[in-house]
């Protein structure tokens, strides 16, 4: 009997392992499907029509550009040009979830100082194509087609890169793809994929990363396989911390000090790794909030920080 007892709670004990790791293994799924599967904001007709009167405000010309990916995937864009433009351009990237109407603001700064915008919609966003997001691994060489298709239409002095949150960590990454910028600014990027994993499993207890590198670290690997098993894609390697390493492009890197998103010591590390790079944090702001705490100053920043790093690009002279 005392026998029998021992192994029926030996079997409660495994029939409650196997269902934690049931639990675990399904989040794990949904969580990476979820990742890669962001939701789509569409590109709407007022949307358009904003941008055009927008671009009608400032005396540049809209054109819908469109490159095809490594995969086959047709990326779409805005390309915006002033009549009486500075002679240099910038690609704009968004965040997730998002599409190009969500960079519409920093357009209105960078047209007001004569720059030309290429706005792209990333992969699995708007109105481009591509099934999934993939946070740099595929994006960074979208981004270097993006720049040689603007380096070829437009033939600019100056080739800069802006991007936020999903948009920052995917240009950081085309810096490892060498696409020669003259200088990037950033905001509110992620350090490494697995990293900010971390951050997402403490953030609905309102804990640190810790919770997601302890407790909750199966649901982290677990997705990890899952994107790597099922759609071939490492996230491991996910790492604009990496890439910007050993980049010689000049970085600077915003991040509000409140952010609780992308906590700011994702861009401190990324700093750490680089000190060559620039970083202003930003009191009180939180996830790429920079332009509403502080719009002059970040204007001021971004806008010399650009012009301070013009010079005649090797990729650009090149083409």
């Amino acid at each position: 009997m005392e026998s029998d007892a021992n192994c029926k709670k030996i079997s409660v004990r495994h029939s409650v392992a196997d269902s934690v790791c049931g639990v675990l293994h399904g989040c794990g799924r949904l969580g990476a499907d979820a990742s890669l599967r962001p939701p789509r904001r569409p590109l709407t007709v007022e949307e358009t029509a904003a941008m055009r009167a927008s671009a009608h405000t400032f005396d540049a010309e809209l054109q819908e550009v469109s490159i095809t990916a490594q995969d086959g995937a047709v990326l779409r864009a805005w390309s915006v040009r002033p009549r009486r433009g500075n002679g240099d351009a910038v690609i704009l990237l968004h965040g997730v979830g998002d599409n190009r109407v969500g960079a519409m603001g920093y357009a209105q700064i960078f047209l007001a100082h004569g720059y030309s915008v290429l706005m792209p919609d990333a992969r699995a966003h708007g109105v481009s194509g591509g099934e999934l997001a993939t946070y740099g691994l595929l994006e960074r060489e979208d981004i270097r087609r993006w720049f040689d298709l603007l380096s070829a239409q437009d033939r600019p002095r100056c080739i800069f890169g802006f991007g936020e949150s999903m948009g920052a960590a995917q240009l950081l990454q085309s810096l490892e793809a060498h696409v020669n910028f003259c200088a990037v600014a950033v905001e509110s990027p992620f350090a490494d994929f697995r990293e900010v994993a971390f951050d997402r499993m403490g953030q609905p207890f309102h804990l640190g990363p810790w919770v997601g590198r302890t407790l909750l670290r199966p649901l982290v690997d677990v997705g990890l396989l899952r994107a790597r098993w099922k759609y071939g894609l490492d996230l491991r390697r996910a790492s604009p911390e990496e890439a910007v390493d050993a980049t010689k492009v000049p970085v600077l890197l915003i991040h509000g000090q409140a952010d609780s998103n992308i906590p700011v010591r994702h861009s401190r590390m990324i700093h750490d790794r680089n000190p060559s790079t620039e970083l202003w944090e930003v009191p009180g702001a939180d996830h790429c909030g920079a332009i509403a705490v502080a719009p002059k100053e970040f204007e001021e920043r971004v806008v010399n920080w650009f012009s301070s790093h013009c010079h005649q690009s090797p990729q650009v002279a090149a083409s």
